[in-house]
């Protein structure tokens, strides 16, 4: 298991100055990323991936919305092998029809995917967490209609603002989830709360236990109070010493 960033965590830096910005995450220590709606910036940023050294294994696309040869092309550009969709809003979470048209659309993205050697997944927010469908949450009914190959990226910050125990959700989805968002606060829907991993209420090594297939951890901020950079700094910093503690967390 490794460790990732979203880059959304530093939109505002990456508008001023993408290279410069992907330029400090690698000097902070990471290794890898996790871009997000990629198409747009794909040659700029594949150029300053390979300047900075790092590699993306995963990426946040439209995949609903926009065009699949489009997103996979660039996604196989710049070294992503899993597509993640990272957004669906609330009022797709409440009808097992749509939650089913939905899944359906995800199975025909992982087709086409295929074609380009790319994995595709979901990434959750509270919302799919909070609907119950046939006395399960949304998120499980809707991975038990997804074809084996599609996989999930659990946000476990969402997942319990959305009233689930982290923990408990990873182990019932079991195998399926191979990325998880690491973010720590209050648990609560104010974004601008959110503090580094191990300053806040998430167990978060005991949530990276509890996923037994994970592939990446990816540490995100959807906003910080804070310097941002100070930040992630200190979720990696927290993760790699607690690595060590644990004799080879990660």
């Amino acid at each position: 298991m490794s460790y990732s960033i979203q880059l959304f965590t530093l939109r505002h830096a990456m508008e001023t100055d993408l290279p410069g910005t992907l330029g400090r995450v690698a000097a902070i220590g990471f290794a890898q990323v996790e871009p997000y709606d990629f198409v747009a910036t794909a040659k700029e940023l594949g150029a300053a991936l390979a300047q900075n050294g790092l590699s993306a294994p995963s990426g946040h696309a439209p995949l609903m919305s926009q065009d699949h040869d489009e997103i996979f092309k660039a996604a196989k550009e710049l070294g992503i092998t899993t597509v993640i969709e990272p957004f669906l809003p609330a009022e797709h979470w409440q009808k097992e029809e749509e939650i089913q048209a939905t899944a359906a659309k995800l199975n025909s993205a992982a087709k086409k995917g295929a074609e380009y050697g790319i994995r595709v997944g979901y990434h959750n927010h509270e919302w799919e967490l909070q609907s119950m469908i046939e006395g399960q949450t949304a998120l499980e009914y809707f991975a038990g209609l997804l074809d084996p190959e599609v996989v999930l990226e659990i946000d476990v910050y969402w997942a319990a603002v959305g009233g689930q125990d982290p923990e408990a959700l990873l182990r019932r989805l079991g195998d399926r989830v191979k990325f998880i968002h690491i973010k720590d606060g209050p648990i609560t829907a104010d974004i601008g709360a959110q503090q580094p991993a191990g300053q806040g209420r998430i167990a978060i090594l005991d949530v990276i236990t509890a996923a037994g297939s994970l592939e990446v951890g990816v540490v995100e901020f959807d906003d910080y109070a804070g310097d941002i950079f100070d930040g992630i700094t200190e979720s990696l910093r927290y993760l790699e010493n607690a690595a060590v503690n644990a004799g080879g967390l990660a």
